[in-house]
């Protein structure tokens, strides 16, 4: 919302700088984004047109005769291209030396002395263009008679916008009276309204036009006024200045005014052409099927019953409260204008402004609720603006239908022990009155320190008692509110441990180089079907009224999104791709409420490393991952095993479950060929796992870990080839070797199957590292430590010795 002080002073009297302003009104909660000046030309004066002859070397040019100074004391000669210079205007008029935009380089020069055909021209009579006040270059700007000749531009046409960046409820301050009651509660001013007289004559409107309201629930107060021979022309150049600076476009004189009163009220008007309404009536009323209209813009459009039109006798003229119809538009043949002032429903308006794609000025103040109090004050405004700039005849009256939900003004209790509860303060009551009264609030005592408070018919924000109570604190100030402790003791903070869980698991996947992604965690039954092939007999969640198709249900997975993110980035380079995702997914209750179970998914794709020529080309695979999971869970103290399973989402033999005991704590896998070409990954290796936080939260151990100092004695290694049987896995061999006597740890550095080992029968090499807490082990106790091992191996799984 954009706020002349030019307009605004029209209202109120502001004695305030544009800063300090600023400040007092963001602190009272009507934000300014930004203090915009209008002006600061140099050389620029108000000038005076005291002759004009043709250019005797060009036919479109003329020779113009401008004086700056008191009865033609300082006159100078220009040269003008302006079909619209005439002597006698009052004219910007730039020296030599201003600093003002060339349209030919289209750019901010200073303005230098030129010979034009032959006639050297002493300075320049400025269009709207150079000024920088708007975007016709077609004339000059013509001023004022009553402008003051020789006064600096500045001065006189100069301004100070400021820019308001409003939060939804404050549908007030889209107006300048709006705004001007907030100065005025701030600076202890008084708001001047508007005169609203005009002179009637003719026939009453109500024996002129016919109108009915045939759905008052989306229509609650229709008003109607009547004026007969205007003359459509342009906007004197005070209006057209009033709408430019607060950001409108001026269009014609009876436009212009239901724009300018939109501004000033709060109220959108919309006047159409009389004579083209069939048969004098106007109706108020659903569209019916199969209707279309052509708006304004020149669209054609089709209609809903659920749109509400404002109809003559046969055809709709216009989409109420939104857009008007081209077949009833004002033109510079109208003569006769029939102006509409109503209170329409904000929540159908909306509806109908998001559906036909129409977001206009229109349509952003009556989807927020206007009063219909306000209706009838903005037409008889708007009615005398436009006898005064159009001319013409008011029919005496006006049309006003108000439905039967009734408009009388909002009352609304206050007392001085609210306040006090509220804001921990005492305000005195006499003062909470003349805030109320600076803001338009009307009051009567109901009591001892108890008032009964009117709302005006510009807010539609106040509604119960803690509203005023804002009203009242907003205008004191926030900081006037004493800061003190809180009577009882702070709450401890009580700790929810999968939270802290979660927390850690991030952590440690951010410590081991992968990044966290976050997603929406609605998708669709396409996008989970590769993970649940029976998503669509067992459907998951639906969101009852999804924003949009491709978020309609609540994810049973991480694992898509995660493979999303990696979709969206592949294009980027050749990886390493390391990312992951902690979030909730949601399982079906039944009747009761869902399940929602904390969740922790990875995804591991392209190059092992960084490209370069110092390392080789390997891709991160079905290891990287258990690698991550492992780290994960033996860094929280968790004991796990992993369990191949056979899953048709991921590769054969590159998918198992991990478990603690019978918990299935996760599951880490490769994606399977047709899911990689289905979701379009082009990674010709993707790993992913998912941490499922609940069972690990269980599996944790009880007892804190306890410190454990680094061996100072060495360990000796010793390399086992062993052959087994296929079935036996290697986390049992590691399990049973871990177990033995004098073994520190075990890694399997080998798997081989093939030649020199006999079918159904597979080798596993290890290394093993045998070592003692108090002393190095001599290799003779080592070599008996061993053989105890070989032995043990062949007895439980037997396994023996490769040679």
């Amino acid at each position: 919302m954009r706020v002349p002080l030019s307009w605004l002073k029209q209202y109120v009297d502001v004695d305030l700088p544009a800063q300090e302003l600023a400040h007092r009104l963001t602190m009272a909660g009507i934000e300014v984004g930004e203090v915009k000046v209008i002006g600061g030309w140099s050389e620029v004066f108000v000038g005076q047109v005291t002759d004009v002859r043709p250019h005797p070397n060009a036919d479109r040019l003329r020779l113009c005769v401008v004086t700056t100074g008191p009865e033609g004391s300082e006159e100078l000669e220009v040269v003008c291209g302006a079909p619209n210079v005439a002597a006698g205007q009052k004219i910007c008029f730039a020296k030599i030396g201003a600093y003002i935009y060339n349209t030919h380089t289209e750019r901010h020069e200073s303005l230098e002395p030129a010979k034009i055909r032959g006639v050297e021209s002493q300075g320049m009579i400025c269009s709207e263009v150079e000024l920088g006040l708007g975007d016709d270059h077609t004339g000059i700007i013509v001023l004022p008679d009553d402008a003051p000749t020789g006064a600096l531009l500045d001065d006189y046409l100069g301004d100070t916008v400021l820019d308001l960046e409003l939060t939804p409820n404050r549908l007030d301050c889209l107006s300048l009276l709006g705004v001007a009651h907030e100065v005025a509660a701030l600076t202890g001013k008084k708001v001047k309204e508007p005169e609203a007289s005009y002179q009637e004559a003719g026939a009453p409107i109500a024996e002129q036009v016919n109108i009915s309201v045939a759905d008052p629930d989306l229509c609650r107060r229709y008003t109607a006024s009547l004026l007969q021979g205007v003359k459509i022309g342009p906007s004197p150049q005070w209006l057209q200045d009033r709408l430019t600076r607060a950001g409108l476009r001026p269009i014609n004189n009876v436009v212009d005014v239901t724009n300018f009163v939109m501004m000033e009220y709060n109220q959108p008007l919309h006047a159409f052409d009389h004579d083209l309404i069939k048969d004098a009536t106007v109706i108020v009323r659903r569209a019916r099927p199969g209707e279309t209209l052509t708006t304004l813009d020149g669209v054609e459009r089709k209609l809903s019953v659920e749109n509400l039109v404002i109809a003559d006798a046969n055809d709709p003229i216009g989409l109420g409260g939104v857009i008007g119809g081209a077949n009833s538009e004002i033109s510079d043949a109208t003569v006769n204008v029939l102006l509409e002032s109503a209170t329409f429903n904000g929540a159908n308006n909306r509806e109908t402004a998001q559906s036909m794609g129409l977001r206009t000025e229109a349509t952003l103040r009556f989807e927020k609720g206007l009063r219909p109090e306000l209706a009838p004050i903005a037409l008889r405004r708007a009615t005398g603006l436009i006898q005064e700039v159009a001319g013409g005849t008011v029919a005496p009256g006006i049309v006003d239908v108000l439905s039967d939900e009734g408009a009388d003004a909002p009352v609304v209790p206050l007392s001085s022990e609210k306040i006090k509860r509220i804001l921990g303060m005492e305000v005195d009551l006499k003062q909470v009155q003349g805030i109320l009264d600076a803001l338009g609030f009307t009051w009567e005592s109901a009591g001892d320190g108890e008032l009964k408070v009117t709302v005006p018919y510009w807010r539609n924000d106040v509604n119960i008692e803690e509203d005023l109570v804002e009203e009242v604190v907003r205008s004191i100030g926030y900081d006037s509110v004493p800061a003190t402790m809180l009577s009882s003791p702070i709450p401890s903070q009580q700790p929810v441990p999968i939270i802290g869980l979660r927390d850690q698991v991030k952590d440690l996947l951010a410590a081991a180089g992968i990044q966290e992604v976050i997603n929406y965690p609605l998708v669709t039954l396409q996008q989970l079907e590769p993970f649940d092939p029976l998503v669509r007999t067992n459907l998951p969640l639906r969101v009852a009224n999804p924003l949009s198709s491709d978020r309609e249900y609540l994810r049973t997975t991480l694992l898509f999104s995660v493979l999303a993110n990696l979709a969206s980035n592949q294009g980027h380079s050749a990886g390493p791709f390391r990312l992951f995702e902690a979030g909730r997914v949601f399982e079906s209750g039944g009747k009761d409420l869902p399940e929602e179970r904390e969740t922790v998914a990875g995804v591991l794709a392209g190059l092992r490393q960084e490209p370069s020529w110092l390392e080789d080309e390997s891709l991160l695979d079905f290891y990287d991952a258990k690698g991550v999971t492992e780290s994960v869970l033996d860094r929280l103290g968790v004991a796990v095993t992993y369990e191949p399973v056979d899953n048709p989402a991921f590769h054969p033999g590159r998918c198992a479950v991990i478990k603690a005991g019978d918990a299935v704590l996760g599951m880490v896998g490769e994606v399977h060929p047709s899911i990689r070409e289905r979701l379009g990954l082009e990674q010709p290796q993707v790993a992913v796992f998912e941490l499922y936080l609940k069972p690990i939260l269980a599996a944790l151990p009880q007892s804190l870990r306890q410190f454990e100092a680094l061996p100072r004695y060495p360990s000796a290694t010793r390399d086992l080839a062993l052959v087994m049987p296929t079935d036996v896995t290697a986390s049992r061999v590691t399990q049973l070797i871990l177990r033995h006597r004098g073994v520190d740890r075990a890694e399997l550095f080998d798997i081989y199957a093939g030649e020199s080992i006999a079918e159904g029968s597979k080798s596993l090499a290890f290394h093993v590292y045998f070592q003692a807490r108090d002393r190095t082990l001599t290799n003779e106790e080592v070599d008996r430590s061993l053989d105890g091992l070989l032995r043990t191996l062949e007895r439980e799984l037997n396994a023996t010795l490769r040679t």
